[in-house]
């Protein structure tokens, strides 16, 4: 049998055999402490082709197969300590268990993790990974270097022994998502990868599209230590509350402006459909037109004329005449204001759209405006289509966060943003345009949409549908891991994908800045409330009557002796 050179202080089991794949084996082993599911372990070959490695391993399910009787445990007076003594068991590890382990492979610094195939021989010593190793095979990156983004630590290696850093131009190349049930943290670890986006080693441009408000807290890092540098940066917070948000119409198409208009009939739809192809005839080359311009056209596209050479007007133009005039009056549509990229990005600084008090449908047309005209303009910069004088010029990468993506790309639902979404995740990456998905609701966002994001950040999620869709959406993160999404607790986060060498068990950091989507406290705000609310009760019960001041009272005008 094959014996490792390992120190005896590393070893804690030994190979029986092969498991159920050709990527398992399995180990045994009595230290019940140290075999977590998720924990990393390796055995060491030296062969010709490889030298001297370590063919790292994740274990993935834990099995007892030894242990003292039953009965022994079902008497409260018996002590099992005394008995294992007798029966010749080491008490208090009295317990033997079988170990699977699945084969990661050994790690190249170039080439990152290979998998050599080679099974281990029954009775090679199991290791466990000790912690400077795991810093180095686990991360891309290191903390602190420019393009990483240190987010927590190995959840399995205690006092933050083994920080986990995301390569951040994977993270941002490839789109990622972070899935999560209610109250798990998600909001919070979004929170901190923005923070890392920012610090001085990587100074992004990042744009958030907020639904709650709960990103406006971000703006702490002005000024704040850990976000400055040397050379005078520091990160610009650029908050737009739903008062600032304005999009011009003529960078609206057809189908934005029908989501805009509400019980429109198939005729008004072809009308309106016209209306907008004679509008692009006679304003190409022009970027503004306003709501009557477009009506001008509907008109056109709904005039007929008779056998007799008189020209008619349909029904259909003057309904969508009023409905359009309607979208005039709209907060957020102009013919001149505009949040053109150069007002939403720039390296070092974050825009958060706050947009918790617009309506559904005009948030899935500001977003897909919003994200057109952002990856328009950074395709055309990098085909040297316009110049620095334009207000779609973006000659740098950005990265974009969707905060409730279910809303903007739900499955098995006709929604405004879906269709460009698809188009950024599929084609961005080669123009720098990113793209990060929040979303409690797995299940309920579009497929495809998901299977683009090659980054995945797994939180807490008890929903069978929400877990079910993740088997199919999310291929990086091994089935051992997925099985432990209902067991994980508030800030504990499964990250696999393109951002790290392998899937891991993340404790997310500690922000630094406050998090602004905590959950309120009822009780308190009960506790907080309950004597205010019995002082006015007691007012209002004391306060005088009024008396009417003669015989005669005037009630609802009318005379009352």
């Amino acid at each position: 049998m094959a014996r490792s050179a390992q120190p005896s202080s590393a070893v804690i089991g030994t190979v029986k055999g092969p498991g159920e794949t050709g990527n398992q084996y399995v180990f045994i082993t009595a230290n019940n402490q140290q075999v977590k599911i998720g924990e990393f372990v390796y055995y060491a070959v030296d062969r010709p082709e490889l030298g001297e490695a370590q063919i790292l391993g994740k274990i993935s399910e834990r099995r007892l197969i030894d242990h003292l009787p039953d009965r022994i445990f079902a008497d409260t007076e018996i002590s099992p300590d005394v008995i294992a003594s007798l029966v010749g068991f080491d008490y208090p590890n009295p317990e033997i268990y079988e170990i699977t382990v699945d084969v990661i492979g050994y790690f190249h610094p170039a080439l990152g993790f290979m998998n050599p195939r080679i099974a281990p021989d029954p009775g090679t010593k199991v290791c466990l990974a000790d912690d400077e190793t795991l810093r180095h095979v686990i991360n891309k990156k290191q903390p602190g270097d420019v393009g990483g983004a240190e987010v927590g630590s190995l959840l399995l290696r205690p006092g933050n022994a083994v920080p986990v850093a995301l390569d951040v131009k994977e993270l941002v190349s490839t789109h990622m998502a972070i899935l999560a049930g209610t109250g798990s943290g998600k909001s919070y670890t979004a929170g901190v990868l923005v923070e890392e986006l920012l610090r001085p080693y990587n100074r992004a441009a990042v744009l958030i599209f907020d639904p709650h408000g709960e990103y406006g807290t971000l703006s702490e890092m002005r000024g704040h230590e850990a976000f400055a540098h040397s050379d005078g940066y520091s990160p610009e917070v650029k908050i737009l509350s739903p008062d600032d948000i304005r999009i011009r119409l003529s960078s609206l198409d057809y189908y934005d402006i029908l989501t805009l208009l509400p019980n429109m009939s198939d005729r008004q739809q072809a009308i309106l459909q016209k209306g907008f192809s004679i509008l692009s005839k006679h304003k190409r080359g022009q970027y503004r037109w306003d709501v009557q311009d477009l009506i001008s056209a509907v008109y056109e596209a709904d005039r007929t004329t008779d056998e007799e050479g008189n020209e008619k007007v349909g029904s259909s133009a003057p309904a969508i005449e009023w409905k359009l005039n309607k979208l005039e009056s709209s907060e957020y549509f102009h013919r001149m204001e505009h949040l053109a990229p150069r007002d939403l990005f720039a390296p070092g600084q974050v825009t958060i759209l706050q947009m918790n008090d617009i309506s559904q449908e005009e948030q899935q047309v500001i977003c897909a405006a919003v994200l057109r005209q952002s990856y328009q303009a950074r395709m055309n910069t990098h085909k040297e289509k316009i110049t620095p004088e334009d207000e779609n010029y973006l000659p740098y990468p950005v990265f974009i966060l969707l905060e409730e993506a279910h809303r903007f790309a739900p499955a098995h639902e006709p929604a405004r943003c879906k269709q460009i979404l698809r188009t950024v995740l599929s084609e961005g990456r080669k123009f720098g345009m990113g793209v990060g998905l929040i979303t409690q609701r797995p299940g309920k966002l579009d497929s495809d949409v998901l299977s683009q994001c090659m980054s995945q950040f797994l939180m807490r999620i008890v929903n069978p549908v929400d877990q079910d869709s993740l088997k199919y959406g999310v291929e990086a993160a091994g089935r051992d891991l997925l099985k432990e999404l209902p067991s994980l607790t508030k800030g504990q986060v499964i990250i696999s994908g393109a951002c790290v060498n392998t899937p891991v068990l993340c404790q997310v950091r500690r922000r630094l800045t406050q998090h602004g989507g905590e959950t309120m406290n009822a009780p308190e705000e009960w506790m907080k409330h309950f004597q205010a609310h019995r002082q006015r009760a007691r007012k209002i019960a004391t306060a005088p009557v009024a008396v009417p001041s003669s015989p005669a009272e005037s009630i609802g005008g009318i005379s009352i002796e």
